[in-house]
């Protein structure tokens, strides 16, 4: 049975002194931000040389970004089966803007470094952006062949409808004074149902 893991058949796995190292820089992000993140204090808070954390990674950046992928596919796995509708689709596309809010590695990031999460995920098409537009595009494409999503590129679909829900989720917090939380979730529902109706 085809499922959403299929999709991320070329996902990165993340052996055990990896997963450490992750973990490490994820403490240290919530301790002290994205620029407490060092090389030397990945190694020491893992339990690990220096050259090991080099031999994965060049710098502090790419583990920050190594960090944020780990934690994109974590979320994406906790949808296994396809959506095969415009309404699942959308369902669970505001199900994982929810999930990416409370996330501990992002939502730290949206509420206390917001130009660090625009830096990471704004500024330029990463691992962690083509993981979800690998899932929506398939989503998308499989809902088209229902007939509840428009017709079009997968892909191009899935590019506006990631920038929707970035947006979105990234100026959530700007516009709390101006919208309340039932009827955020509602425009947003909206928008994005309205992006892939025929």
């Amino acid at each position: 049975m085809e499922d959403r893991q299929a999709v991320l058949l070329d996902r990165p796995v993340w052996d055990e002194a990896e997963t450490r190292m992750l973990d490490a820089a994820v403490e240290l992000i919530a301790a002290r931000g994205v620029g407490g993140v060092t090389v030397a204090e990945v190694a020491r808070n893992a339990g690990v040389s220096r050259p090991t954390v080099y031999r994965r990674w060049a710098s502090a950046d790419e583990i920050v970004r190594a960090a944020l992928l780990r934690a994109t596919v974590s979320l994406i796995e906790q949808f296994p089966e396809p959506a095969r509708s415009r309404s699942d689709l959308v369902r669970d596309v505001m199900r994982f803007s929810e999930l990416f809010r409370t996330d501990p590695l992002y939502g730290r990031l949206l509420e206390r470094e917001p130009e660090v999460f625009t830096r990471y995920t704004l500024q330029r098409i990463g691992q962690s952006q083509r993981v979800i537009l690998q899932w929506l595009s398939t989503a998308i494409e499989l809902a088209q062949q229902g007939g509840s999503v428009r017709a079009g590129a997968p892909g191009d679909l899935a590019v506006m409808l990631l920038l929707i829900a970035q947006s979105a989720i990234l100026s959530h917090n700007t516009v709390s004074a101006l919208i309340d939380e039932p009827h955020w979730s509602s425009e947003l529902w909206h928008a994005l149902d309205g992006h892939l109706r025929p």
